[in-house]
């Protein structure tokens, strides 16, 4: 299922940088974040949905490059980001 649109711009105004970012990193991250629980917990009851589960690995190696991006460029936001998001453990 998509995410709604008071979700998403829920989640924009919460990891934006500025008024009008839209697009940086850091909510392209939490965007994607939260599409890939959302499909975790669709997994749990669907399970031989594979058409998803592409996708779902489409998304996590997008987020996962990403993080490798945001981690080369600024390592205080991306560890400030990891935190927020509760990525790593």
């Amino acid at each position: 299922m998509a995410m709604s649109k008071a979700r998403k711009t829920e989640i924009i105004k919460e990891f934006q940088k500025n008024k009008n970012d839209v697009g940086s990193t850091e909510v392209q991250i939490a965007l994607l974040t939260e599409e890939i629980n959302n499909l975790t917990e669709h997994f749990k009851t669907h399970i031989h949905d594979y058409h998803s589960k592409l996708g779902l690995q489409k998304m996590v190696g997008r987020r996962k490059k990403l993080l490798n991006y945001l981690k080369e460029n600024d390592v205080v936001s991306y560890r400030e980001l990891i935190k927020k998001l509760n990525l790593r453990k």
